[in-house]
């Protein structure tokens, strides 16, 4: 069975980036998969469950803040599978619950722009390069959020980081168009995963949070992995070739656009 070519996502042992890895495999790519050492073994079975599929992966660990971890997970991915043909920069944090603008540390701003904006940006940046080596176009796809769409109470850091990628993925697809390289990003409201559970605060359980986002929304409804993989598959495929510079909101209606 042929191939469509080799995605690479960061961010990939679980969650979102799990759904769309799996996804993109089931598209036709082959999927190479990046996260941090601690969660390597459950990276190991996401490699597996994409070669069930009948794609081949690789497994990559890095830190995607890291500018040289970055550059040679790019590299290693080429000489693994010969080319790239998708970047999909899921790589996030969400940072400390509770605690307001006042109370951030620098530190904690930092980690957490270094995570999510700096690691786009890096991702953006060494996909751009081997793409353009390439000569034959390609797809760059980051994560944004709804806090990226309006900014959200005791999550400013993430608030700025998500907003910044927005920022990226606009400047860098004005930029990487002529190489026939589109640039968009997704951007997610709630979605089950464990970081949703982790909204928890000391006053509600993972549960309430949940329902909460659950009654907030016009659908009634809570996303899944799978919803936000959709619109990373078709942001991957050549029908979406005149999309290009959008944060595309799934949110199940949770804000407008």
């Amino acid at each position: 069975m042929s191939s469509k070519g080799t995605a690479l996502v960061t961010g990939a042992a679980q969650g979102i980036g799990r759904g769309i890895a799996l996804r993109l495999a089931e598209d036709g790519f082959d999927v190479a998969v990046n996260d941090i050492q601690d969660n390597s073994a459950k990276l190991d079975a996401v490699v597996a469950e994409i070669k069930q599929k009948g794609r081949e992966s690789s497994k990559h660990l890095a830190d995607v803040s890291r500018d040289e971890d970055v550059k040679e997970m790019v590299d290693n991915v080429v000489k693994h599978h010969g080319s790239l043909n998708v970047m999909v920069a899921n790589a996030g944090i969400v940072g400390p619950l509770e605690k307001t603008l006042t109370e951030t540390s620098a530190d904690q701003w930092n980690h957490i722009m270094n995570v999510n904006a700096r690691g786009t940006f890096l991702c953006y940046k060494y996909a751009g390069i081997q793409m353009i080596k390439q000569g034959h176009g390609g797809r760059i796809i980051g994560a944004s959020s709804i806090a990226g769409k309006q900014g959200l109470a005791f999550h400013a850091a993430y608030s700025a980081s998500k907003f910044a990628v927005r920022g990226i993925t606009q400047a860098a697809a004005c930029e990487l168009g002529v190489h026939g390289i589109t640039v968009n990003a997704y951007s997610p409201g709630a979605v089950n995963t464990a970081m949703l559970a982790a909204q928890a605060t000391s006053s509600e359980d993972a549960a309430a949070v949940y329902n909460k986002f659950k009654e907030a929304s016009p659908l009634k409804l809570v996303g899944t992995p799978e919803d936000i993989a959709n619109l990373v598959s078709f942001l991957a495929s050549k029908e979406s070739k005149f999309i290009t510079g959008q944060s595309i909101s799934v949110n199940g209606g949770l804000f407008f656009d």
